[in-house]
């Protein structure tokens, strides 16, 4: 089919806001026998783009119409070639009836272990390599059962990533309550974890993620206190409905941001 590229003037809008409607597009696509291949967002130009296979412009117009509204105020056709110069090979069409929800967008989630250099100082090397791996192990259960992946270690944490927001959220609470229980249960040494998550499209490159969306979890992170989630407000916006208790946090300033953020806080207790 051929391929089509558009262009949405969305003044105002957000990373969060863009990803929420190609997911809503994903979700319809099938039923007009088009696929959204991939989107991209420049904030500065507060444009967004979106690359389509489909039989024509105006199939694909349909789908922005029927799933938030937002239609394009251009669309061209392109060479399949020549993107694919740019982006590598193309996924082709979904079988019939098939939903495909592959996107750039991520939610990225930071873990911290509190105090970890001075814990390293009063325990010890050994002792303290056995919280790490106790950390390592808790975060990796969580991430297996949830569909996540682990980007890196940090050294006293992991970054890891999700497609789902709600399955990102789910970890985050998933990890504070398994080591709940392994502070009750373990004869080893107690320790407590901090975590942040934020939602948006990062850069790919040699499988790390980067961008604006990574140092904002890593950020938040950092103002997380001890066995608390700490999130963007884009991340309370994606999984509404979802059943998570949100607690407003209001704006903070962060290194590097040039405005205020704004942050909640997960409630994960019973």
């Amino acid at each position: 089919m051929p391929l089509f590229m558009d262009r949405h003037e969305l003044a105002g809008a957000t990373a969060e806001d863009v990803a929420r409607d190609h997911v809503e597009d994903v979700k319809i696509q099938a039923k007009y026998g088009v696929n959204y291949l991939t989107y991209w967002f420049d904030y500065g130009r507060q444009a967004a783009f979106c690359l389509v296979d489909s039989p024509d412009a105006e199939t694909a117009e349909k789908v922005h119409k029927q799933a938030h509204g937002q239609v394009a105020s251009e669309i061209i056709s392109v060479d399949q070639a020549a993107v694919e110069s740019f982006l590598g090979k193309l996924q082709h069409l979904p079988a019939p009836g098939e939903v495909v929800t592959e996107s750039a967008f991520r939610t990225i989630l930071f873990t911290d272990i509190e105090g970890s250099t001075a814990m390293t100082q009063e325990l010890g090397d050994v002792a303290a390599m056995d919280v790490l791996r106790a950390h390592d192990g808790i975060v990796r259960t969580a991430l297996a059962d949830l569909d996540g992946r682990e980007v890196k270690h940090t050294g006293d944490g992991i970054m890891a990533s999700f497609e789902s927001v709600a399955k990102g959220v789910e970890c985050a609470i998933a990890i504070l309550r398994a080591l709940d229980e392994h502070n009750e249960t373990s004869d080893h040494h107690s320790f407590g974890i901090r975590i942040g998550l934020s939602a948006g499209e990062p850069v790919t490159e040699g499988g790390d993620l980067f961008g604006a969306v990574v140092q904002l979890a890593s950020r938040i992170c950092d103002q997380a206190s001890v066995s608390e989630i700490l999130a963007s407000n884009g991340v309370r916006e994606l999984a509404i409905g979802k059943g998570f208790d949100f607690v407003d946090r209001g704006q903070i300033s962060l290194k590097g941001f040039p405005e205020p953020v704004h942050i909640v806080e997960v409630r994960w207790r019973a």
